[in-house]
């Protein structure tokens, strides 16, 4: 059988344009265990929640407990566009409208936090409505409802130890804590808009409202 330079030519490149293919299609395969956008809601359910779909995101109000103090935190889910990871957020307060009234050092310890947070959270700002989020992106594999509960958990307790960082009241001394009030900015499409939490204080529950979907914050 003879072989021409062409066709060995040709065969080769057949080969190469095979592998590049198969390596395309095993890198948009879902992985084991990995969840639809359909199934992150029901993900959801599982845990107890009661998730408001708006578009592709899910809210959902979150409760958090550390050291005696119970928070009710605003939260969302979504999957990100390539459907690889899921995005958790908690809503945090509503930054300042004056750029005069952010200090510049405030600022920096959030940068600060953000180096030493790790496992895939960071602190984040949502210009739509001016608010702060705390968030985590994990990989969408091996979801359970066990799973996504605890990463929910994780997320929920970085919020509490780290609210002298993100409380927009303690970064001007003379502000009174405010006790929350409802956000009426309007979400954009992957983002909710809760309400501050309430301010620190022993034995307290502290809320944050999403939106006008949950009750206001209450301070018991």
């Amino acid at each position: 059988m003879a072989f021409t330079r062409r066709g060995v030519l040709a065969g080769a490149a057949a080969g190469l344009l095979g592998a590049t293919t198969l390596k395309a299609q095993e890198a948009t395969a879902p992985a084991p265990g990995a969840i639809n956008e359909d199934q992150l809601g029901e993900l959801l359910q599982a845990i107890g929640l009661k998730p408001d779909k708006q578009q592709q995101r899910y809210d959902f109000a979150f409760a958090a407990t550390l050291d005696e103090q119970k928070w009710e935190l605003s939260m969302s889910a979504v999957l990100s566009q390539d459907a690889q990871s899921v995005w958790v957020m908690a809503w945090l307060d509503e930054c300042p409208k004056a750029a005069a009234d952010v200090p510049r050092t405030a600022l920096l310890r959030l940068l600060a936090e953000n180096d030493k947070l790790g496992s895939g959270k960071f602190f984040a700002y949502i210009p739509n409505n001016r608010r702060f989020v705390l968030q985590r992106v994990v990989a969408n594999e091996d979801m359970t409802s066990a799973k996504f509960k605890m990463i929910l958990q994780d997320l929920g307790t970085t919020v509490v130890e780290t609210y002298p960082t993100w409380s927009v009241a303690g970064w001007n001394a003379t502000a009174a804590p405010a006790a929350g009030a409802t956000a009426d900015a309007a979400a954009p499409a992957n983002a909710a808009g809760p309400a501050n939490p309430a301010s620190p204080s022993a034995n307290a529950t502290r809320a944050a409202a999403n939106d006008s979907k949950f009750q206001a914050p209450v301070k018991k």
